[in-house]
């Protein structure tokens, strides 16, 4: 305990709370991976903890400024009366974006698979440094363009780049809300669908119907699709993780939200004084430039686990995956249309695309 106070004491007092509750949650996770030989605790807390990290610093006139007991959030006197006095309307819309990011089990089936492929003393070592520790850090990081804004910019009424901002994050939140109902309403429909073709008839399986699914959710899945194991339908027709896609984009329409738009400079000015037309801008860009780490860092994991995914998927349905994987790309919907230029150049699209999306429908389209 005596260490851990020493090292909060070289924490800046903006950061002690969150850090301090940071700490012990990583503590928590990883006991509780031990006890229970789950190592998917943070997943659990995976939506809720970016939420408590955001509600800290755009309710921070809430807290008192002493802490009352052990993790009672308190605004640092040290971060000043205007911080502590009223809110920032730009942090409490973040927060209202996070909320509604939160808003939308057993163990990761990829740490199970993990666990296959590597000794188990270097499983732990993984678990600790990585599953437990750098997650956990990096879901704190991705609170503190919301500090920028509450404890580092003015609290000055909402601007248009926050409306549009806020406006972009909203579509990347509906388009990966309606990619995961998709991929559920495809499971639902698969697990009816082979239940009945083996007998088993539907009394133990929702049966599907696809007007009963979320809007944009409810697509003519076809047996063909059910054989095939996985979906390629809706927005998955363009990219092979829309999910994914979405919420490496919803982090930075976020973390763009605190970036100091009032600062930059019209054209006229930038001509007429330049280069100190630009330095009022220049002197505030370090700490919002530096909330883009977190993004990247989390792109970055995508990347990694999807990598991890594809080669699970690719294993499990050897040649259907591959064809997907050669049709449309991986993210971005424009490596699909190149994908199947490609396809066309070399005479391969139709075989492939009889693969992805099946014979049958391709002859109906056609």
């Amino acid at each position: 305990m005596d260490n851990f106070k020493e090292f909060l004491a070289r924490v800046p007092p903006g950061y002690h709370w969150p850090v301090s509750f940071c700490s012990v949650v990583t503590v928590v996770v990883w006991i509780a991976s031990l006890i229970t030989s789950n190592v998917s605790q943070v997943d659990r807390l995976w939506t809720f903890l970016p939420f408590i990290y955001t509600a800290y610093y755009a309710l921070l006139p809430l807290w008192p400024q002493e802490p009352s007991f052990f993790l009672c959030p308190y605004t640092p006197k040290s971060l000043g009366w205007a911080t502590a006095r009223d809110f920032s309307p730009r942090a409490v819309l973040m927060l209202g974006l996070v909320f509604l990011w939160m808003a939308r089990g057993d163990e990761d089936y990829r740490w199970a698979i993990l666990r296959t492929k590597v000794p188990p003393w270097l499983f732990q070592v993984i678990n600790l440094t990585f599953i437990a520790a750098t997650q956990n850090v990096l879901l704190l990081l991705l609170s503190f363009p919301t500090k920028t804004a509450s404890t580092f910019q003015p609290h000055t009424p909402l601007a248009t780049s926050d409306y549009i901002l806020a406006a972009l994050a909203l579509v990347d939140l509906a388009a990966e809300f309606t990619a995961d109902n998709q991929q559920w309403a495809f499971h639902q429909y698969k697990h009816a669908y082979l239940a009945a073709e083996n007998g088993k008839g539907i009394s133990k399986v929702d049966f599907y119907d696809k007007k009963k699914q979320w809007l944009g959710s409810g697509l003519d899945f076809t047996p063909t699709d059910a054989k095939r194991g996985f979906v390629t339908r809706g927005l998955w027709a363009y990219s092979r993780h829309p999910n994914f896609l979405c919420e490496q984009s919803f982090w930075p329409d976020f973390i763009f939200t605190s970036f100091p738009w009032h600062l930059i400079p019209s054209l006229s000015a930038i001509f007429q004084n330049f280069p100190y037309a630009l330095y009022p801008l220049l002197a505030h860009l370090s700490e919002p430039l530096a909330n883009l780490a977190p993004a990247l860092a989390l792109s970055l994991l995508f990347f990694s686990s999807t990598l991890f995914t594809e080669s699970i998927s690719a294993g499990k349905y050897p040649k259907e995956y591959k064809a997907y994987q050669e049709r449309v790309g991986m993210f971005s919907p424009l490596g699909t249309w190149e994908k199947g230029l490609m396809l066309a150049w070399r005479g391969r699209k139709k075989e492939v695309d009889g693969i992805v999306w099946g014979e049958g429908d391709k002859e109906k389209k056609e």
